[in-house]
């Protein structure tokens, strides 16, 4: 960790090197080339001019394009006004299993907020179900995961079904606490395969539900006594006279004030890594359940004499129709990570700014932020984190505005989900251990907010599909059902915004190109060989597809501003530039960039950083994060070091 030098420099007073020695004990090129300033100068972290004269306003105006513009009171304030309560205050120190007693205490507490009838509400608008995650999973990631469940999968998936015949006053007024069974132990990505069964009893009409083996156990659902009150949907292979009618949803009660109820075995899991939750396995001994446990809809009924019907033919679409939220559900799994990312970075900013080190002249100190090597690593994370967030806005809103009814515009949708999923929750996992590191052994106390958040974004990963499993589905999609491009090289300068929109375009359209002659030039006759030898570049392709859509929402953005756009456009170009680092070899190959352009990358990198420099703070508060959270954390303060008594 980088430690206060109280010290004379080890370069002496009048060495140049004298800062970086005394950080790492190396000599750095930069200060060669660049001498200290005069003793009588004001060390300054770049001398560029402030394009906004009021930091203060630009951060608003910032905030109010980041969270929904018009639409930032109806979707966002209830939310940060909740978490900004002492209920929510950050409590490190508590052990597994009051913080997750605890998780549940203020999931109640949210529902108290959308005050119960109106939980039917919040689960049919995207918009506001997403920034519950957003603004709950930097705060207690367990909540995050509670809330994903009992809202989006199990009371989401209930009124797409046939909520509307059922009573669903115990779980909106959260009486009982709904729980989603679907993985079991041996079938996670491929869940479709899934080998729990429910039974149809002609003679009663009802149903038995039954694990048949130890890898049909349900893996990580919430189905523990934590909590309180318990009822699942349970995700189990239909038999009606022997035949397998595919995996429909069955709404199982699993416990009551007095414990588990019969037929239903738990085993609580180990503490997994993050935020604990209570996780278990959960399976069931030929349990009777009744004929209205079945979730029926057009995919598939049965009528009064246990005839099934379906609108579909295929198993695979019925499992895909019922288990439908897990849609939505990575868009709450993006935005809670999303809200994890930004607040990593609005933590590592502030401590950057109020740790001091050594200047190169005796008794002078600097901000971390001094040193393009720390600033420069947090710009380019904050870049991302809007270029994330204006992506996830965009996503959000294609989402709400898809055509069900329509299977290209529904596929399109879903597809653009999942792809947007993945590289939303990737870079938050970079962003998250990037600023724990910038902080270096404070980060490392959960007090500070910071060490748990990669940990958390780990299951935001792997949650509501594995990323690389639901890319690989989008992979296949988008080798042929897309056309990437342009076809013909673009022109500009490297601080053209269209020109740098274009070439990551470029990028897509030579990995597509790479991708379509391996699937053609695979071994026929071997599906399997076939995509082996395709998804190394079809996955390349669908990250340059998710690198554009996020530059094309961030572009767009800019239009939107007034007086930040300058600022907006500036830290567009830095995100455009960062992410074209990797790719310029493929680029100058393909005649899209010339030897000239490759050389002048770095250093239009680097002016671009200098520029953005002086609005590290306004681009991060712009994230408007409660001041009740960050007051909570000490590093985020000037005065932390305060809390150590000499």
């Amino acid at each position: 960790m980088l430690q206060h030098a109280e010290t004379p420099l080890r370069g002496g007073a009048e060495s140049p090197h004298g800062v970086i020695e005394d950080l790492t004990g190396a000599e750095d090129p930069e200060r060669t080339l660049n001498p200290a300033p005069s003793p009588t100068a004001t060390p300054t972290a770049n001398p560029a001019p402030n394009p906004i004269p009021n930091p203060a306003a630009g951060a608003r105006e910032l905030t109010r394009l980041l969270f929904d513009a018009d639409g930032r009171d109806r979707i966002h304030t209830e939310w940060r006004r909740l978490v900004s309560g002492e209920a929510f205050a950050h409590r490190p120190g508590l052990s597994p299993a009051e913080r997750t007693a605890l998780s549940y205490e203020r999931l109640r507490l949210v529902n108290d907020t959308v005050a119960g009838a109106g939980a039917e509400v919040l689960c049919y608008d995207a918009h506001r179900l997403a920034a519950l995650h957003e603004w709950t999973g930097f705060i207690d990631g367990g909540l995050c995961t509670l809330a994903s469940v009992h809202y989006n999968l199990f009371l989401g998936s209930l009124l797409d079904h046939d909520g509307y015949r059922r009573d669903l006053t115990a779980y909106t007024a959260m009486e009982r606490t709904g729980t989603f069974l679907c993985t079991e132990l041996a079938h996670g990505n491929d869940v479709a395969a899934l080998e729990t069964v429910a039974v149809l009893d002609r003679e009663t009409g009802g149903f038995e539900l039954h694990t048949p083996n130890a890898g049909a156990q349900k893996f990580m659902p919430n189905t523990s006594l934590t909590g309180g009150p318990k009822t699942a949907l349970v995700a189990a292979r239909l038999l009606v006279d022997g035949e397998d009618q595919g995996v429909f949803l069955f709404l199982t009660p699993l416990s009551d004030e007095h414990g588990h109820l019969p037929g239903i075995r738990v085993h609580r899991l180990p503490d997994r890594t993050g935020t604990p939750v209570d996780h278990c396995l959960t399976s069931f001994d030929r349990l009777r359940l009744p004929r209205e446990a079945l979730l029926e809809a057009a995919h598939g009924r049965l009528d009064k004499d246990g005839r099934f019907s379906s609108s579909l033919g295929n198993r695979r679409k019925r499992f895909l129709r019922s288990v439908g939220r897990v849609t939505v559900g990575k868009l709450c799994m993006s935005a809670g990570t999303l809200g994890m990312a930004r607040a990593a970075l609005a933590i590592a900013a502030r401590y950057a700014q109020h740790r001091q080190v050594a200047a190169p002249r005796a008794g002078e100190r600097l901000p971390l932020t001094a040193h393009r090597s720390h600033q420069g690593r947090l710009l380019g994370a904050v870049a991302t984190a809007y270029a994330m967030t204006f992506l996830h806005r965009a996503v959000l809103d294609h989402w709400a505005a898809h055509d069900p009814t329509d299977r290209e515009d529904r596929e399109a949708a879903e597809r653009l989900v999942a792809v947007a999923k993945g590289w939303i929750t990737w870079q938050a996992r970079d962003i998250t251990i990037e600023s724990r590191e910038r902080c270096g052994a404070q980060g490392l106390f959960p007090e500070n907010g910071l060490s748990e958040l990669p940990l958390n974004v780990e299951g935001g990963i792997t949650a509501e599909g594995d990323n690389l499993v639901i890319w690989q589905k989008a992979a296949s999609e988008l080798v042929f059902a897309h056309e990437a491009g342009p076809a013909n090289a673009p022109e500009g300068e490297l601080t053209d915004l269209a020109f740098l929109r274009d070439l990551h375009a470029c990028v897509e359209r030579i990995w597509q190109t790479r991708a379509r002659t391996a699937l053609r030039d695979g071994p026929s006759g071997d599906p399997v060989g076939r995509w082996n030898e395709t998804s190394g570049a079809a996955l390349e392709m669908v990250a340059a597809h998710a690198r554009l859509a996020a530059a094309d929402a961030f572009l767009a953005a800019t239009t939107r501003a007034t007086t930040t756009r300058p600022l907006l456009e500036d830290l567009a170009r830095l995100f455009l530039l960062h992410e074209l680092r990797p790719h310029t070899g493929d680029l100058l190959a393909a005649g899209h960039l010339t030897p000239a352009q490759v050389n002048a990358l770095h250093p239009t990198t680097n002016h671009t950083l200098a520029t953005l420099t002086p609005h590290l703070p306004t681009l991060t508060t712009a994230f408007d994060l409660p001041h009740e959270f960050l007051a909570s954390i000490p590093i985020a303060n000037p005065d932390y070091q305060n809390r150590f008594p000499h």
